[in-house]
């Protein structure tokens, strides 16, 4: 569980997708103990697409007289405490039981492979007695630890862009993604092609998707079913064993709203529930009841908000006697755009 929420933090999207979720009834594997924790570098320079590895080293003891413990793995957390890249976490690849040694007296090696993206300082917080991108479901944490800090010079970071076609997608429609990896101190292309991997919802979080190669000016364009639309869709940049960078986006969807009053008639002064529905559903977005003030001024009356069935009521008061014009405005809330109602009228008498 803990692994899934790292990954999801390191793909940098304009989406709910930065930073860890706090775990409810988390905690450490209590028979880990980590006694020391080494780095053969503290500092690195690291520029566009590659990585540098560092040398890691765990000492410490897995209490445990269980057969399939006895060649566990662990790996090394590292949290950002300075600078301003991309990344927020790093995690080692997974360390190795180092010949000559068992868990009851354990040495794990392996490495941290350093991207440009993690330019700033790391500090490592914690090890985990897992193996990093197998999502076994429970809910370990780390096993805290006070350890090294690593310094990255980052150059040439990457960066991801994605141009949606059509930029509004209509409800039911397929639609297609053109993405491209560029140089962000340059805006240039690496101008080589690049390995990308292309996911929808969980593979955006967890491991699968769609393993492709841009072409040398660093685009690859996919196409998506309609349903594709309803999750979030991602180019994310693999690297071992997390992603040197990313994108998640979901996809702009049209305002599409419907009214109906409760009432065709009402006498002036009366409450009359007007209900409707808004596809999506944008849950707890706003919704305003307009009425028509002259010849073309619409002016909000009443307003309330869309419920997680898609549903919503707003309130209509006749203020005078005759036929009198109503809609509903929805107005552009995350990924909804705006949209009218059709024009309604209620009698009043």
């Amino acid at each position: 569980m803990w692994a899934k929420r790292v990954m999801v933090a390191l793909l940098a999207a304009p989406v709910l997708l930065l930073g860890p979720v706090p775990t409810a009834h988390a905690a450490p594997d209590p028979s880990l103990t980590v006694t020391e924790v080494t780095v053969d570098r503290t500092s690195v320079a690291v520029s566009g697409l590659n990585t540098v590895p560092i040398l890691v080293r765990v000492k410490g003891v897995y209490d445990s007289t269980e057969p399939g413990d006895q060649d566990r793995t662990v790996y090394v957390v590292l949290e950002r405490t300075s600078g301003t890249g991309p990344l927020r976490w790093m995690v080692s690849t997974n360390l190795a039981l180092q010949p000559g040694t068992t868990i009851q007296n354990a040495v794990w090696s392996g490495t941290l492979n350093v991207p440009s993206t993690a330019t700033g300082t790391f500090k490592v917080t914690g090890v985990m007695p897992r193996t990093f991108g197998v999502f076994s479901g429970d809910m370990t944490e780390p096993t805290p630890f006070d350890g090294p800090t690593v310094t990255v010079a980052g150059y040439h970071l990457p960066k991801v862009t994605a141009s949606v076609s059509p930029k509004v997608v209509p409800f039911g429609s397929p639609y297609s993604i053109r993405w491209a990896v560029t140089d962000s101190a340059t805006g240039k292309p690496y101008g080589t092609r690049l390995t990308v991997l292309l996911g929808v919802d969980a593979e955006c979080a967890e491991v699968g998707g769609l393993l492709l190669r841009t072409d040398v000016n660093g685009i690859v364009t996919r196409s998506y079913k309609a349903a594709d639309a309803e999750w979030v869709n991602c180019l994310r940049i693999p690297g071992k064993p997390f992603d040197i960078s990313g994108l998640g986006l979901v996809v702009a969807r049209p305002g599409i709203v419907s009214a109906v009053p409760s009432k065709a008639s009402a006498p002036v002064g009366t409450l009359v529930p007007v209900n409707g529905s808004v596809l999506g559903p944008p849950y707890r977005c706003p919704v305003i009841l307009q009425r028509l003030y002259g010849a073309t001024q619409w002016r909000g009356v009443s307003s309330g908000n869309v419920r997680q069935s898609g549903r919503f009521t707003v309130t209509a008061q006749p203020a005078y006697r005759g036929l009198i014009p109503y809609r509903v405005y929805f107005p552009t809330c995350n990924r909804y755009q705006a949209g009218l109602s059709k024009v309604f009228y209620i009698r009043g008498t």
